[in-house]
């Protein structure tokens, strides 16, 4: 009996570039198994494929080993944050107050 194929989309937006990749895989593969086999840990060096954060269609997966992927999904490979968001929003706030202050 042939065993069911399904295709998968990979993708993953580093700082320089960005790269969908599509991916047949067997029916039942897991996440982190169709991101092995896209082969995108060769195209970018700097991916841990074994502990970054993985979503589908910006749902993040909480455990990518064991949760199978559907025909036509789309994981995406997240690159960890740079800055606290919140952080930053709160130094642009201060910093127009005190712009503010400086120009009454």
């Amino acid at each position: 009996m042939v065993e069911a194929v399904i295709d998968v989309e990979v993708v993953y937006a580093a700082i320089d570039r960005q790269v969908l990749l599509s991916v047949a895989v067997p029916a039942g593969t897991t996440v982190r198994a169709a991101l092995l086999k896209s082969g995108i840990g060769e195209a970018f060096s700097e991916l841990d494929l074994a502990s970054c954060r993985v979503g589908i269609f910006g749902k993040v997966i909480a455990d990518p080993d064991k949760h199978p992927v559907q025909a036509g999904d789309r994981i995406e490979i997240y690159r960890p944050l740079l800055a606290d968001p919140k952080e930053v929003r709160r130094l642009r706030a201060a910093k127009a107050a005190e712009a503010k202050t400086r120009n009454q």
